[in-house]
């Protein structure tokens, strides 16, 4: 079978990416390093809204949920942290199916305020240190680096090749989504509900099940994203984040893999790399949302509908 457009662009990006360790500085390093795990989480955030057309501005939720719950197993009860990531994954997409489920009857707008709350009620749960394991305001320090067959991964450029791999396994797991019948079922959803719940389709099972996969997938992110800082923080998954991620989706193309990557680009690498124009961040965001929204609805690199 032939291979897609989008497939092959991802799989360009993804190795053209294992070579930047030999030739870019440590603030490139830092930067595309950082850049994979974002990349991870909106393509997480692609499978809801993308995939299945699920307005979600909650998931940020899921991306700190995966970083905390790495942060105390690791900080508090000495757990090696990529024994963390499996349990991160779990608990995120049990937290994004618990969530999404008195949800998912709800439309458009309506979905789209009622994820809004989730990021005011995580941040106050962290904030107030619910529980006494979240660190309040000032979070969790002290996380450990990844260690593979006793061999500590320390260095920025491990780091970053650990990151790039999971971007990598993010790219498989959704082209293998896409080419999948849950995948056909996600897009059925999508473009008419009615008609794919006339069919059969349980449309609520499938809309948990999507934002459970999206979940999970960013609690991984959240696990490197730990590890990246050694330090989480409730600042760093306020719900601006997931309006980051929302924009990078709308704005780069919904279910386009490169679209993603290009979003990611724009949204995150691009503001970092002119950090003396950092807070004109946002008023960037909704230019480029209006812009788009005018002249190119459908993103920035849309997904191209043909059979693959």
């Amino acid at each position: 079978m032939k291979l897609s457009v989008n497939r092959n662009i991802g799989a360009v990006v993804w190795i053209a990416g294992l070579l930047v360790p030999l030739v870019a500085s440590n603030s490139w390093i830092s930067i595309l390093s950082i850049f994979a795990i974002y990349a991870v989480v909106a393509l997480s955030t692609d499978v809801v809204l993308g995939r299945a057309g699920m307005y979600d501005m909650g998931h940020a939720v899921y991306f700190g949920v995966g970083a905390y719950v790495t942060a105390i197993l690791n900080v508090q009860y000495g757990v090696p942290i990529l024994w963390t990531m499996p349990i991160a994954v779990v608990v995120a997409a049990i937290v994004g199916m618990v969530l999404a489920a008195p949800m998912v009857k709800l439309r458009g707008d309506y979905l789209l305020v009622a994820t809004i709350g989730f990021n005011e009620i995580f941040r106050m749960i962290l904030i107030n240190d619910v529980g006494g394991v979240t660190g309040g305001p000032d979070g969790i320090f002290g996380i450990g680096v990844p260690s593979v067959f006793g061999y500590s991964i320390s260095s920025q450029e491990g780091l970053f090749v650990l990151n790039w791999l999971l971007l990598g396994i993010a790219l498989v797991l959704m082209n293998n989504l896409d080419k999948s019948r849950l995948g056909r079922v996600f897009r059925y959803l999508k473009e008419d509900e009615l008609a794919a719940t006339t069919l059969g389709v349980n449309a609520r099972y499938y809309k948990i099940l999507a934002f459970g996969l999206g979940a999970g997938l960013a609690g991984a992110a959240g696990t490197l994203f730990a590890t990246q800082l050694a330090t989480v923080s409730p600042s760093a998954f306020v719900f601006m984040e997931s309006v980051t991620l929302f924009a990078i989706v709308i704005v780069g193309g919904q279910a386009s893999i490169p679209g993603v990557l290009l979003g990611t680009v724009l949204m995150f690498v691009v503001p970092q790399v002119f950090r003396d124009l950092a807070e004109y961040r946002y008023l960037v965001f909704g230019l480029a949302m209006i812009v788009v929204m005018v002249l190119r609805p459908q993103g920035i690199w849309p997904r191209r509908n043909r059979p693959e």
